[in-house]
């Protein structure tokens, strides 16, 4: 089993009272062959009660760098509906595994907040730790090794020199032998609960919100501490159609199926 990961001094975000409802979505995997997904998305940013939105990792099936928004057309379409609702409530995107080479500048430019892995918000009493979640699943070794090779500075800087077009490619096949690794498995890999409770109490956290694992669903960890789990989005495949987020009012959290 991969160590638990050491936290550093982590990013707090301290809602204004204005921000009465705060929403929270990850893993919709957005890409140009779910139209309904993205269709949904865009309704959902137009329409929520939310004075905000937490985006946490996943938005995108795969981010191969900023320029493609410059080049493509399903990109330029995703960056502009965020740059619209980021006029009118405040919207933080926090990395995950399928979008991590989304940049800093890009978001700043748009009007999005980049939000750290992990960051802490503290809303209508309560402090609440925001992960994408796939740093806590500890059991999967080998997944913990790749994330620490794609996060480096010289392999991101290298990947992003290649041609759009090579890059695309390159993200398909890491895409075909993520999803080989999970069919080889057992199960797939969870967050440590333990691990997750080391969080809480390092950083006097009393609730996690995560994504990552496709599991939705909420939980006590240990007296006094919970986790919530976002679902995936899926409104183009078949079987059951999935879209839910997570609120987070003055009464506490709640589920909204859109």
């Amino acid at each position: 089993m991969a160590a638990v990961p050491v936290l550093p001094p982590l990013e707090v975000i301290s809602a204004p009272s204005s921000w009465e409802c705060v929403d929270f979505i990850s893993d919709l995997h957005l890409d140009a062959s779910r139209p309904h997904t993205f269709d949904a998305w865009k309704r959902f940013l137009a329409k929520t009660a939310g004075q905000a939105v937490f985006i946490l990792g996943d938005l995108f099936e795969a981010w191969i760098g900023d320029d493609a928004c410059r080049q493509e057309a399903f990109e330029a379409e995703a960056i502009n509906a965020l740059h619209q609702a980021a006029q009118r409530r405040w919207i933080g995107f926090l990395p995950g595994n399928r979008d991590f080479l989304v940049g800093s500048e890009l978001l700043q430019h748009i009007g999005v907040h980049p939000v750290d892995d992990p960051a802490v918000l503290e809303a209508h009493g309560q402090r609440v730790l925001l992960t994408h979640g796939d740093l806590l699943c500890l059991a999967d070794a080998s997944y913990q090794r790749f994330r620490l090779q794609v996060r480096d500075p010289n392999w991101q800087r290298l990947f992003l020199a290649k041609p759009l077009s090579e890059r695309r490619e390159l993200a398909r096949n890491m895409r075909d032998a993520s999803r080989q690794h999970q069919n080889d498995m057992p199960a797939w890999a969870d967050v440590d609960l333990s691990a997750a409770l080391g969080w809480l109490t390092q950083t006097q956290c009393n609730v996690l919100v995560h994504g990552h694992t496709h599991r939705p669903g909420s939980q006590s960890i240990a007296p006094g501490y919970e986790r919530h789990v976002l679902t995936d989005w899926e409104l183009d495949n078949s079987g059951p159609a999935r879209a839910e987020i997570l609120r987070l009012t003055q009464e506490g959290f709640t589920r909204i199926n859109i």
